[in-house]
This record gives structure tokens, C-alpha cells and sequence, in this order.
């Protein structure tokens, strides 16, 4: 373990060191059509995943990717950890996240994200606040974009029971375009409220996509089933490679 500590403490000085220097190097694409910082975006992520393999020995496997339908979607995907939010922008177009508004408030790293055209959420502002968010989405999903959106609403550990917001549902039944639900499972490797990073094989899988027009409830009984079923199994086989590898699962951070 002490060997996993030293690589983490590494990959975790590189990680945001690259992110402090793309920032910088991102400074121009304020005054530039959002594609150039998005571009930048993607190159943070792929450096991410390069750095996650050769330091921490974190191979990611993206699966069933020819399954991403083109255009205006929404991307229902298990939130394991903060490594999603970031990982996932290279597949789409016109990526969309919704998030806290304290980090729009972050001195230039707020404004790439509002450069990006990501939207904020004031947590404990009330349904009044939650609701206009949620139009917000709505509509610019409605002009071409893909909406990722966790529908439990916040990072859950491994194995955590699931907690399925309704907001989810809102959104697909107004938009009426097709959602793409996503298993993983981050948490193993790059846990919550932690700076280790655990080797292994990290898993994100895209399912098949829920067609537009289902009724809200069988909707989000279906979006439930997919995600959790096949969260459960990829996280499993995880488990299982992780106690080859160092003899030990760690322990998922308590909610």
C-alpha cells in the first residue's frame, strides 16, 4: 500500500499541475468560439487517463460506445466519483453539465465553465431554484446538446443503495429525445473525500438508449434497472481483479 500511496501523491501533483497549465494555455479561448476550450477540455481529459495508467496503473476501458446516439440527448449516468466529470466530455459534441454554482464563483476556472456553457445549480435554493435549472437544461438540450446529468444527484460510493432523483424524468419526458444511461465504477480507483488511487481496470459502459415518448415512472424504473445492473456486475469483477492485484478492496467512503 505504501507504493500505491507514493503513486498517489504523484499522479495527484501532475494531475493538477497539468490543469493549472491548460488554464493558463486556455486563457485565449475566452475571446474564441466555445469549440477551441472544449478541445482543450478533451486534451485534459485524455491527459488524465494517460497519467491514471503510466503512475497509477489505471487501465480505463470505455465500452459500447458506437451505442451513443448522434445529436440532442440525454446522458444518464452513475456518479461514483469526481473522475466522471470530466472523462466523459470526449465523446460528445456539445457536452452539458449542471453544477454548483460555487464553482462558477472560482476566479477563471469559473469562466471557462460559463464559456462552455455549463449551467449552475444553487443547492438549497428551494424546488422555485431546482425547477428553473432544470428548464434551463431543458432547453438547451431542445437546441442539439447532450445533457450529462447524474440522476441520483451527488457522488454515491460502490455498493451505496441507489437514489434516484425525479429530475432525470422531467427532463427526458420534455425534451422527448432519447437518454443513454452509463454504469461504472470509478469509486474503486479514484474514491470520494480521498487523494488515493487505487490500480485496477476502470470500467465505464454505455447501454442501450431508451427510446423518447416512455411514460415518466416506466422510464425511471427502466433507467434504475439498466444503471444498476450493470454497475453491479462491472463493479464486482473489479473487486475481484483489485484483491489479485494488492490483496485488499478499500473501502468505499461512507455517504
Amino acid at each position: 500500500m505504501v507504493s500505491i500511496f507514493l503513486r498517489s501523491l504523484v499522479f495527484n501533483l501532475l494531475f493538477y499541475l497539468v490543469l493549472v497549465v491548460l488554464c493558463i494555455i486556455a486563457i485565449p479561448t475566452l475571446v474564441l468560439p466555445r469549440g477551441a476550450l472544449m478541445a482543450l477540455a478533451a486534451s485534459w481529459a485524455n491527459i488524465s487517463l494517460f497519467l491514471m495508467r503510466v503512475v497509477c496503473n489505471i487501465r480505463v476501458e470505455f465500452r459500447g460506445a458506437e451505442k451513443i446516439p448522434k445529436g440532442a440527448l440525454v446522458v444518464a449516468s452513475k456518479h461514483q466519483s469526481m473522475w466522471e466529470t470530466f472523462a466523459l466530455l470526449r465523446f460528445f459534441d456539445h457536452p452539458l453539465f449542471i453544477l454548483k454554482r460555487e464553482l462558477m464563483m472560482i476566479p477563471v476556472f469559473g469562466q471557462f465553465l460559463k464559456k462552455a456553457g455549463m449551467i449552475s445549480v444553487e443547492r438549497g435554493g428551494g424546488p422555485r431554484s431546482l425547477v428553473k435549472t432544470l428548464k434551463q437544461a431543458g432547453a438547451e438540450v431542445r437546441r442539439g446538446r447532450q445533457l450529462v446529468i447524474f440522476p441520483e444527484g451527488t457522488r454515491r460510493p460502490p455498493g451505496a443503495p441507489p437514489n434516484y432523483k425525479a429530475g432525470v424524468a422531467q427532463i427526458y419526458v420534455e425534451t422527448a429525445v432519447p437518454c443513454l444511461p452509463v454504469a461504472l465504477n470509478s469509486g474503486l480507483f479514484w474514491p470520494r473525500r480521498t487523494f488515493m488511487r487505487y490500480p485496477g481496470t476502470l470500467v465505464v459502459e454505455f447501454l442501450d438508449p431508451l427510446p423518447p415518448g416512455l411514460p415518466r415512472d416506466e422510464f425511471l424504473h427502466r433507467l434504475r434497472d439498466q444503471i444498476e445492473t450493470a454497475t453491479g456486475r462491472i463493479v464486482e469483477a473489479a473487486r475481484a481483479e483489485q484483491a489479485q492485484l494488492f490483496g485488499v478492496v478499500p473501502s468505499p467512503a461512507k455517504s
